[in-house]
């Protein structure tokens, strides 16, 4: 029982980047815009907030301007793909790399700098419950802030009007264009809290989950993300559940490392998360009919009003 809430609060840590970068890509994808550039994006959004928090001290003004950072990410891939007809998983690619360049060339410079990390809720005879109290209310501000943006989209999409257009431009743009939805609009906007969502991710790893700043922090987080939107047929209950189930994975490798097993080698041990998740890939993708009926069905496919 003493090791059992440190455990859940590390699985919590690891889990909050990939479920803050997972929601906001259900909802790019759920609009019929697929982006690959969620790496990218969270890399940006991290750099950044490391740099606004050392130069500032302001942590609240940091994480806003992660989540900046990712939207403008973002905006870039929406200028190329809703207005110049760009090819999304090309754009998406070319995003990535753009965010490991651009994070790599901004740092470089905060590389060992020591930051502290956001501080912790606390509130007295609550956080001292046994297991429960440092669990659930000796979290973060973007812990509680995940779950919280994690309801309003559930909600969003599927008890609101506007959900429903998103989604109806998700299945068919050109129907909901011709009953006078502006579709590149809406598209935009997802595509902007895709990005925002992506750089509170980022945001979380130089701010909260390891307080520092290192050249390709994210370590593959952006891939996985989009991988959970896949494996939770994008139903943004699902992805809470996968989030938490590779935070699991990526915590239980990490320790199987510290217990210093020499009959398996560190370098298996850190693919433990990536192969999970491919086989998970594999075993969702054999129930092709599943797939298709949860599946956007514009998803990827370029839109314009004239075509």
């Amino acid at each position: 029982m003493d090791i059992l809430a440190p455990i859940l609060i590390s699985i919590i840590a690891a889990s909050t980047p990939l479920l803050f970068a997972a929601i906001g890509e259900l909802v790019v994808e759920k609009s019929g815009v697929l982006n690959l550039g969620v790496e990218g994006m969270m890399l940006g959004g991290a750099v950044i907030a490391f740099i606004i928090s050392v130069e500032t001290g302001n942590s609240s003004l940091a994480i806003v301007a992660g989540a900046a950072m990712g939207a403008m990410m973002a905006g870039l891939f929406a200028v190329l793909t809703l207005g110049l007809l760009a090819n999304q998983v090309a754009t998406g690619l070319a995003l990535t790399l753009f965010g490991i360049g651009l994070s790599a060339l901004l740092g470089q410079g905060y590389v060992g700098t020591p930051l502290t990390a956001l501080p912790k809720l606390n509130i007295a005879g609550l956080t001292d419950i046994p297991i429960l109290g440092p669990v659930v209310f000796g979290q973060d501000i973007l812990v509680y802030l995940s779950f919280v943006v994690t309801a309003i989209v559930a909600w969003f999409l599927y008890r609101t009007r506007a959900g429903l257009i998103l989604r109806s431009v998700g299945e068919n743009p050109h129907a909901a264009h011709a009953i006078g939805f502006p579709v590149i609009r809406i598209r935009l906007f997802a595509v902007l809290f895709g990005g925002a969502m992506a750089g509170l991710g980022g945001a979380y790893l130089s701010l909260s989950y390891t307080p520092m700043w290192a050249e390709g922090m994210s370590a593959g987080r952006g891939w996985i993300a989009l991988a959970l939107v896949v494996f939770a047929t994008w139903r943004p209950g699902r992805v809470v559940l996968g989030a938490y189930l590779f935070g699991g994975l990526t915590l239980a490798q990490l320790h199987l490392q510290g217990m210093g097993s020499s009959a398996i080698p560190s370098q298996f041990l850190n693919m433990v998360p990536y192969i999970a998740t491919i086989v998970v890939l594999v075993l969702i993708s054999r129930d092709a009919t599943r797939i298709r009926m949860n599946a956007p069905a514009s998803i990827g496919k370029v839109f314009h009003p004239d075509g």
